[in-house]
């Protein structure tokens, strides 16, 4: 199943992917060899440390090759300016019973980020902008209970 992602998410798990074969992997290589060089392996704690942490890196390698081979990815900025809250957009928000406004960007799963103002498209918030236009009032229902936003803007960038 393709899972959407940005173009900005694909660039970072790139990076971290790069950075995991071409720093992390040959350094748990070399703390692998120093460690052996001390003699036994069944007491040696270096080893075991060095060898669990290799099995984090290689797992981590795995599991971001797998979800770049089944991405989708979507750059926002070349998406139609329909109006409508989609996958990728921006989306201004003003709770209608007051306070601050709230400013959001559609993103997938595995860069979702609500300290940054990014929400899975997954997320109540997400499902229930979607499809919406400035203008709208939608109704959230989420585990802290329901809240309702007016949209304010839609941007794509």
């Amino acid at each position: 199943m393709r899972m959407p992602i940005t173009l900005q998410g694909a660039e970072k798990l790139r990076t971290e992917l790069r950075k995991l074969k071409s720093e992390d992997r040959p350094a748990i290589i070399r703390a692998i060899a120093e460690a052996r060089s001390h003699g036994d392996l069944s007491e040696n704690a270096e080893y075991h440390a060095a060898r669990e942490q290799q099995g984090f890196v290689e797992g981590r390698i795995k599991e971001i090759e797998q979800r770049l081979g089944d991405a989708q990815i979507i750059d926002p900025s070349s998406l139609p300016d329909t109006g409508k809250v989609v996958f990728g957009a921006t989306v201004e928000l003003a709770p209608v019973e007051g306070g601050p406004q709230l400013r959001y960007q559609i993103v997938g799963d595995d860069e979702a980020d609500i300290r940054q103002g990014l929400v899975s498209v997954n997320s109540p918030i997400a499902r229930a902008l979607i499809g919406h236009t400035v203008g709208d009032e939608v109704e959230v229902v989420a585990p802290g209970g329901a809240r309702s936003f007016e949209v304010l803007s839609v941007r794509f960038a």
